[in-house]
């Protein structure tokens, strides 16, 4: 099958190498991560990690010392954020990282309560 005219080598591999990585998956079936979702990877496991793709590799050593937004491990490992949310899924299944969602709207606190507290501080 040859790729259409209008795509070069380059630019079909950007299209079709984040398909293959996911499987064709744009989303993972079980977690949803928003942009904002820390990812830091899991030191007591020393697992064989041979099955994983080179990417899912390499959010494991980005987000080894410290924890990482979604977001900026799509960025420094240039990827599309819907595939990171995809092996990130992934990993979190395979147990090999811990996330920390950011709180439910209902969670958070009001701007009025954030306001009170700003006007404390600064009267300090």
């Amino acid at each position: 099958m040859r790729e259409p005219r209008w795509l070069d080598d380059e630019q079909a591999g950007r299209h079709v190498r984040p398909y293959a990585i996911t499987g064709g998956r744009t989303r993972h079936s079980q977690h949803n991560f928003t942009l904002i979702t820390l990812v830091v990877s899991r030191h007591d496991h020393e697992w064989d990690h041979d099955h994983l793709e080179p990417e899912s590799m390499a959010i494991l050593a980005l987000c080894r010392d410290r924890a990482v937004a979604v977001a900026e491990i799509a960025g420094q490992l240039d990827l599309p954020v819907s595939v990171v949310k995809v092996l990130c899924g992934d990993l979190l299944n395979g147990e090999l990282i811990i996330v920390q969602a950011p709180p439910a709207l209902s969670e958070q606190p009001s701007v009025e309560l954030i306001e009170r507290v700003m006007d404390g501080i600064r009267r300090l």
